[in-house]
């Protein structure tokens, strides 16, 4: 038999409303209610019949999620994430993937409509402010780092100061020739990790050397691994390297072990996003971890008050925390 709102609510001894208002994610549920209709809801089986419900309400039950590469595992995990996060609101998840390119990323920005789904998640590479659709005309949430000054909410975590922790770390370990693998003055992320990794050169007494900063216009491991081995054959060597992520930093430590020398004793090195292959390299790799969890359910937070009709809340800037993981590339085996 199939099992009803009011199956639960007399389970439960609440109204069918108050079930109503657990099923569908409401905050205003008092935690006793809200705990005795989730046991009932798991006692009964109940399963919402999620396609006549979002026709009811003339919604499609999709959200969109644009990122710039899946093959980059800092993305990879976020869309899962988000996926995840989404599922306890009842949506599935659209991903596009954009290259990270300004005319990919209008294209699908502008192919996303209340026809298709109920709103968006937008990690934008290129975007410029004109590129964005009027405000009201789908909920949206900016993601990441890319610096657009447009009224809708956004969630990141402080890549400025995240940078300058990672390079306060290696002074901290008496390196005097910090470098940086990472920049592209086309990329949002690129520029803030840079002024982050200049704002730890000063804050530690060292001086910024535009030598020590290697250009990277996709953040690649072979890419790491090359402007590597250009720092490493310079007339003045870096002894630590800030890599403006994990990918770049894995292969930044194969070209270090190709030529002989050792990590971290000859070469600390830090990365960037925690992604799960650098705590597995060898040696396993420092790197600032952003919480990419709670990135992930701040941005559905924020998308389904948007959909669920808190529209004159004006736009929300959050940042999520991120934390130092220290490991073997600069602590040593």
């Amino acid at each position: 038999m199939t099992v009803t709102l009011k199956d639960v609510a007399t389970l439960a001894g609440v109204s069918v409303k108050t079930v109503s208002n657990v099923v569908n994610g409401y905050a205003f549920v008092k935690p006793e209610n809200r705990r005795r209709v989730e046991e009932a809801l798991a006692a009964t089986g109940y399963r919402p019949n999620v396609g006549a419900r979002n026709l009811r309400r003339g919604r499609t039950g999709f959200l969109a999620l644009m990122v710039p590469e899946l093959s980059i595992p800092y993305f990879g995990e976020l869309a899962g994430l988000v996926i995840t996060a989404a599922q306890k609101r009842g949506w599935s998840v659209l991903i596009e993937q954009t290259q990270g390119t300004r005319s990919r990323e209008r294209e699908t920005l502008s192919s996303l409509g209340p026809h298709l789904v109920d709103g968006a998640l937008v990690h934008p590479e290129a975007l410029e402010a004109a590129d964005f659709p009027s405000p009201g005309e789908i909920p949206l949430v900016m993601l990441g780092e890319h610096a657009v000054d447009v009224p809708i909410d956004h969630v990141a975590i402080d890549n400025v100061l995240a940078a300058q922790t990672a390079v306060t770390h290696l002074a901290s370990l008496g390196r005097t020739r910090i470098a940086a693998i990472g920049r592209n003055p086309a990329r949002g992320t690129s520029s803030q990790r840079l002024a982050g990794y200049r704002a730890g050169l000063v804050a530690a007494g060292l001086s910024y050397s535009d030598s020590l900063v290697a250009p990277a216009e996709k953040w690649h491991r072979s890419v790491g691994a090359a402007a590597m081995r250009s720092l490493l054959a310079s007339a003045a060597p870096p002894d630590a390297v800030f890599c403006f992520n994990d990918l770049l930093a894995i292969g930044a430590l194969r070209a270090v072990a190709e030529l002989g020398l050792r990590v971290p004793e000859d070469v600390a090195i830090v990365g960037f996003d925690n992604n799960e292959e650098s705590a597995f390299s060898l040696p396993s790799l420092t790197t600032i971890a952003p919480d990419k969890t709670a990135l992930a359910e701040a941005a559905i937070d924020l998308v389904h008050r948007r959909i669920t009709g808190d529209k004159g809340l004006p736009p929300q800037d959050i940042q999520t925390p991120f934390a130092l993981e220290v490991r073997e590339s600069t602590s040593g085996r």
